[in-house]
C-alpha cells in the first residue's frame, strides 16, 4: 500500500485551493463582463436592424446599425442626424429610423418638393439642400415646433411615414442616433452629420 507524506497531502490541498480560487475568479470575471455588456447594451449603445425602405439609399433593409444612446445625454440632437425613436401613437416597442430636418422653435414647411426652414438666422425661410436624396419631397405640410420638438423625415420620401403624417416628435421619444453601420461588411460606415446651408 502506498503512503503519502504530510508534505504531499498539504501540496494537494494547496492545489485544490488554488484551483477553487481560479474558478472563483473566472466566475467573478464572467459576472463582471455580463454586467458591463448589459450596461453598454441597454444604456450606451444599442443594436438596430433596419426594416423597410423609408431610408434608402442611405440605409437598406436588414442592415445592422449601432445606435449611440449616450451623446444626447450631453448634447442636443442636430439637424441632419439620423435617429431612432419610439413610434408615435403606436405601441412602445415599435421604433422608427428618420432624419432630423427641423429643430425646436423653428417653423418648417414642406411644399413643391422642398423642405423650407424658418428660424432666427433665416426669418424669410431657406430651402434645406439635401444632396443625399434620390426622390423628390412630396406632400404639403407646415408646423411650428415646440421647445422640445423635432421634424423628421425618411430619405426615401415616397416610401416614408414621417412627420408629414404624424407631426413633430418629442425629444423624450428619441432613443439615440445612428453611429455605425456594422453589416454588411461591404458598407461598414461611421456616420457624420451632413453639412447644410443653414
Amino acid at each position: 500500500m502506498d503512503h503519502f507524506s504530510p508534505e504531499e497531502t498539504q501540496e494537494e490541498k494547496s492545489f485544490i485551493g488554488s484551483l477553487g480560487l481560479f474558478f472563483l475568479e473566472l466566475i467573478k470575471i464572467a459576472v463582471l463582463a455580463g454586467v458591463t455588456i448589459a450596461l453598454v447594451r441597454y444604456f450606451l449603445f444599442k443594436p438596430f436592424l433596419v426594416k423597410g425602405k423609408s431610408m434608402e439609399p442611405t440605409f437598406f433593409e436588414r442592415e445592422y446599425l449601432i445606435i449611440d444612446e449616450l451623446s444626447y445625454r450631453f448634447s442636443e440632437p442636430q439637424r441632419g442626424e439620423v435617429i431612432v425613436f419610439r413610434a408615435p401613437n403606436i405601441q412602445e416597442k415599435e421604433y422608427y429610423l428618420k432624419r432630423i430636418l427641423a429643430l425646436p422653435g423653428e417653423r418648417v414647411r414642406v411644399e413643391e418638393n422642398k423642405v423650407i426652414v424658418y428660424n432666427e438666422e433665416h426669418p424669410q425661410g431657406v430651402v434645406v439642400e439635401e444632396t443625399y436624396l434620390v426622390e423628390e419631397t412630396n406632400g404639403s405640410v407646415q408646423y411650428t415646433l415646440g421647445a422640445e420638438e423635432y421634424f423628421v423625415m425618411g430619405d426615401n420620401r415616397d416610401e416614408s411615414f414621417d412627420s408629414r403624417r404624424f407631426g413633430p416628435i418629442h425629444e423624450g421619444a428619441i432613443v439615440g442616433k445612428t453611429w455605425i453601420r456594422g453589416w454588411p461588411f461591404t458598407r461598414v460606415t461611421i456616420f457624420d452629420v451632413p453639412q447644410y446651408n443653414l
